[in-house]
Formats: C-alpha cells, structure tokens, sequence
C-alpha cells in the first residue's frame, strides 16, 4: 500500500484505498506490506502491515514495474504538462517532471481541449472564416457537393483536420492562422475551388471603380456601399450564376445605412426619390441625381459644381 495524502490513508496495489487506525505508528511509512484487510470500500481497515522500502518494492517486483508519461493539459496556463511515472500496479513509486512527447496522444488530448474551449477561440484568419461563409452558402443552394465546414461538422471531424495541426505543440498558442489554414486544406474540394471564386466572388467592384468585401455570413451576399458608387446600375448584381441577387446596404457619405435593397432598379425608380430629398440637404457636396441609373458613378464628395 502506498500513503496517499491524510496520516494513516494508503492506496492498495490493486487501487482500492484503505486506512490505519489513526494512533498506529505505522501511519507516517510511505509504503507498507499489508497483510490482512477488514472491510471494502473507503471504509476498510489494514489490520496487520509492515513497513517497507521503496528499493525493496523495486528489487522484489521488477518485472511488473512499469514506467509511462501521463499528459494532462492545464488551462489556466494553456500548457501540456507531463510527469514521468514509475509504478507497481497502482503504487507511484516515484513521479518527476518530463517533456511531453509531440505524439498523436498528446495532440487528441491538445484537440480535446481545443474542442471544450470552443472552435470560435481558434485564430481563425479572416480570409478563411470568409472562404467558410461562402462555402456554406454554395452548400446551402447546391448542396453536398460542397463539404460541411460548420463548427458542429469541424468538430466531429476534427481527428482528420485538427489533431493533425495540433502534432509537435505544447500550446493552443502554438496554433497559429496559418496553421488553421493549411490544417483545412485537406477538407476543401480544391477540384471545385474555381468555382467557388466564379459563383460566390470574395468582392463587389462598383462602377465608381471602388472594391467591397462580399459577406456571407448571414446567408445571403451582402454588400455595404456609399450609395455614389453604385450610380449607374440598370441592372441589379448578383453572384452564382445570376441566380441569387446582392443585398446592398446603401450607405450616407458618413457612413450610415439608408436603405437595404435586393432590386437597385426598383429602388432607383420608387423610394430613392425621399431618399435623395432628405440626403441633399445633409450632404449638400455629394451628388443626388434624380436618375441614378443613368448617372455617372462617383466615389467621395464632388470637387466642383452643385448637388444634383
């Protein structure tokens, strides 16, 4: 039995724990011999015990001692930590401090750590939690030809794209943008990634020549723009194929929505007319043409002349 904490508590070889009564003087001994037992479970009673050595242990059992690495991953300092362990059964005999090995073992248990964090820690770069978006709106409309790479689909698969990053790291820290990036690669339908550029572009170039980021997030393509430069559309944009309309968010030279339309034309033909009789007096050095469709687009207030 090995002591295991409070005065007079051992731990058996076979893992169940017993105790001395407290005024016996063999409850300092780090190792006894027990030979008889009264009682199970928490409750039991060593009756009869000698003290022993731990080189005594180690000389007589030789051939049953064992030696491994227990890993654990400890929060708080986001760190593997692992204790090199020589043990008889359930006896520690001894216990010091090693270097985890940088092994598939060791990486589950960075991954499982990982998971119960939550996915959303990650470092995610932007352009890879864009590529994300699009792919789970092409999912969306066409299907499984495109793979699932929401957090629910990662974690289930994360054995076959996470552990693998996680191989040779000590820290969650360790696991860098990059890292994420390249860990994916192997999920990706890199056959269809021309595709994915043609029917959901990361971009909107409107015809002031200004260039807006595409965002998927919701679902849908959406796209925040000065209402300026979208002068001159008489036919609305949209991506895969035709088939799914932008949603502009029309922005105020300072920034502020107007108004959300998924129809540029409709909206140049019925409610620009308010839009443009409040917005002219606001910003009196922007252009307010009363038919934007056939405007020239423009990007930024007017150098010279007056609002229209």
């Amino acid at each position: 039995a090995q002591a295991r904490g409070a005065r007079g508590r051992y731990r058996m070889a076979g893992g169940a724990g017993a105790k001395l009564d407290e005024a016996d003087p063999l409850g300092d001994a780090p190792f006894l011999a027990v030979g008889e037992v009264q009682g199970g479970g928490p409750d039991a009673r060593i009756l009869l015990a000698a003290a022993v050595e731990r080189a005594t242990i180690e000389a007589l059992f030789a051939d049953r001692i064992v030696e491994e690495d227990r890993v654990g991953y400890d929060r708080s300092a986001d760190l593997l930590r692992a204790t090199r362990v020589r043990r008889l059964d359930a006896l520690v005999l001894s216990e010091r401090l090693a270097e985890p090995a940088g092994d598939e073992r060791n990486a589950r248990i960075l991954a499982e750590a990982a998971l119960d964090r939550g996915l959303a820690a990650l470092p995610w770069p932007a352009e890879v939690t864009r590529m994300r978006d699009r792919i789970a709106f092409l999912r969306s409309r066409q299907g499984a030809g495109w793979p699932d790479l929401c957090d629910e689909a990662l974690r289930a698969s994360a054995e076959d794209w996470l552990v693998p990053a996680l191989r040779g790291r000590r820290r969650l820290s360790e696991l860098s943008g990059t890292g994420l990036r390249e860990a994916l690669a192997g999920l990706l339908p890199w056959q269809r990634m021309p595709d994915l550029d043609r029917l959901a572009p990361v971009s909107f170039t409107a015809p002031s020549g200004a260039t807006a980021a595409i965002d998927y997030s919701s679902g849908e393509p959406v796209v925040s723009l000065a209402v300026q430069n979208l002068f001159g559309i008489a036919v609305h944009p949209t991506v895969l194929g035709g088939a799914v309309p932008i949603v502009f968010e029309l922005l105020s030279p300072a920034r502020r929505p107007i108004q959300v339309t998924r129809d540029l034309p409709a909206f140049w033909q019925g409610s620009w007319r308010d839009v443009r009789a409040d917005m002219r007096g606001r910003y009196p050095k922007h252009a307010w043409p009363e038919n934007p469709a056939e405007a020239a687009p423009i990007s930024g207030a007017r150098r010279s002349g007056r609002a229209g």
